[in-house]
């Protein structure tokens, strides 16, 4: 079943009514279980295929038991070496050796997001305010949370246990309102906007050409590079609107995965804004105990700054290197870490060069700003290059544009993501400033065209709903 898809969200309404039938909390769960558990057979083709995916749950379940009941270090270290073993070893990491691969086909959609909640249990197992995970029920249904089963967010166990156990006040119009404002907006960018976006750069990869002249080669190459990164933002960014409206039918509030990414002004900020639920959790697993790390180890207070240097770069290495499984991702890993550090490096050195104050007032020249921005997204949208492509693709993207037209056609990307990101932002602010813009009124009407652009699309074009680029990793 596709999400976000006609069928999906039928799927999900039912669902909603028979949930909402009761408040009684036993009801709720075995109704969200049953939910849980047929959304996922719907990507089964037989039991065979589901054990897997079973037996990973199952080992994920039996450390947090373990460790609740004979708590101790090394006990913690087994099962997070297993779990992490174990999660390479399913997802057919390029470094496990063929023959140690499983020789039938199985299940792994979702897999990469269940092993952050699973982990993320197993790391955290030992404190009380996580006992509730030990109960199957209340795990299967953390786990294999629908909504958020393909592609995130990723929800931390006590926010989700917090909602699972409160008292559910009926659904009203605001929720409800809220909920299809959501869902309508994650429909138009996934059926609507992705795909013109997609197609319109599968049209330039087309036409590029060895015999164009030069100005088609640059634009064709600013094309291919520049769209890239819109047509990944309005796909995965609709998918997650999409999916935190369902959950609000079931007084579910899932994290917010998007805020405005590409008005970042650096490649720091642009990871808060930007599949944020993985940047935090990344944060929180992985940036924080290097940084500490690094402190107990080394005790001169002038070097602190680079600490941070060293961890953002091992952090968004990971970030980079978890999309997949071969050495393309390995590159993007390190070019996405390299440019959060070397990020960080500037920030270090202009900080000790303009001092505080002077480094904050160059941060709020309007050109420095506006160049900012372009060039954090022009860095986005270079570093995709490893993570929608193939080496072959590549060699042969260069071979064809050649080296003046493919620095041309980066420079030209800098220069309009400048202008049009400079522009967009003033214009945001603008609407910020007039509350009617966010009004109810304003929403329904929103909704409305919305709706019905979808369902024009759908009628015209046919055929399933578009994928979702990271229900693949």
């Amino acid at each position: 079943m596709n999400a976000p898809s006609f069928q999906f969200l039928g799927f999900a309404v039912a669902g909603a009514v028979l949930f909402n039938l009761s408040g009684a909390l036993a009801w709720r769960r075995l109704v969200l279980l049953a939910l849980n558990l047929v959304f996922f057979a719907t990507f089964m083709s037989g039991i065979v295929g589901a054990l897997p995916f079973a037996a990973f749950l199952l080992t994920g379940y039996m450390a947090i038991l373990a460790q609740r009941k004979y708590p101790s270090r090394q006990l913690f270290l087994l099962f997070l070496v297993v779990t992490l073993l174990e999660f390479f070893w399913l997802k057919r990491y390029s470094f496990v050796p063929p023959v140690l691969t499983l020789h039938f086909v199985y299940i792994t959609i979702g897999l990469s997001y269940v092993f952050f909640r699973v982990l993320h249990l197993v790391i955290e197992a030992r404190q009380e305010s996580f006992a509730p995970a030990a109960s199957p029920l209340t795990y299967l249904n953390y786990t294999l949370h629908f909504p958020a089963l393909i592609s995130g967010p990723i929800q931390l166990f006590p926010e989700y246990h917090r909602m699972e156990s409160e008292e559910r006040l009926p659904l009203d119009i605001f929720v409800l309102g809220e909920a299809a404002w959501r869902i309508a907006l994650g429909f138009f960018k996934v059926v609507i906007l992705s795909v013109v976006l997609g197609k319109a750069r599968q049209s330039c990869i087309a036409a590029l050409a060895p015999d164009l002249p030069f100005t088609a080669k640059m634009l064709y190459g600013a094309l291919i590079g520049g769209l890239y990164p819109l047509f990944l933002n309005a796909n995965f960014s609709g998918y997650t609107d999409f999916v935190i409206g369902i959950a609000r039918l079931y007084r579910f509030e899932l994290p917010e995965n998007f805020n405005n990414p590409f008005f970042s002004e650096n490649a720091i900020g642009f990871w808060s804004r930007w599949h944020i639920t993985l940047s935090n959790w990344l944060k929180t697993y992985v940036y924080t105990p290097v940084m500490l790390t690094c402190m107990r180890r080394v005790t001169a207070r002038w070097a602190e700054p680079y600490f941070a240097v060293l961890a953002y770069f091992v952090t968004f290495f990971l970030v980079g290197a978890w999309h997949g499984q071969t050495s393309m991702f390995l590159v993007y890993g390190l070019v996405t870490g390299g440019g959060v550090a070397l990020n960080k490096l500037y920030q270090i050195v202009i900080t000790q060069r303009l001092t505080r104050s002077g480094y904050r007032k160059l941060g709020n020249a309007p050109i420095y700003r506006a160049l900012s921005r372009g060039l954090n997204f022009t860095w986005f949208a270079f570093t995709l290059l490893w993570f929608w492509s193939s080496w072959g693709q590549l060699s042969g993207f260069i071979k064809v544009l050649g080296g003046p037209a493919l620095l041309a056609a980066w420079a030209l990307v800098l220069l309009t993501s400048s202008l049009l990101l400079a522009g967009l932002a003033g214009m945001q602010s603008a609407a910020d400033a007039y509350p009617l813009f966010g009004s109810r009124y304003v929403r329904t009407a929103q909704i409305t065209v919305m709706t019905l652009l979808v369902l024009i699309s759908v009628l015209v074009v046919g055929g399933p709903a578009p994928d979702v680029v990271y229900k693949h990793f």
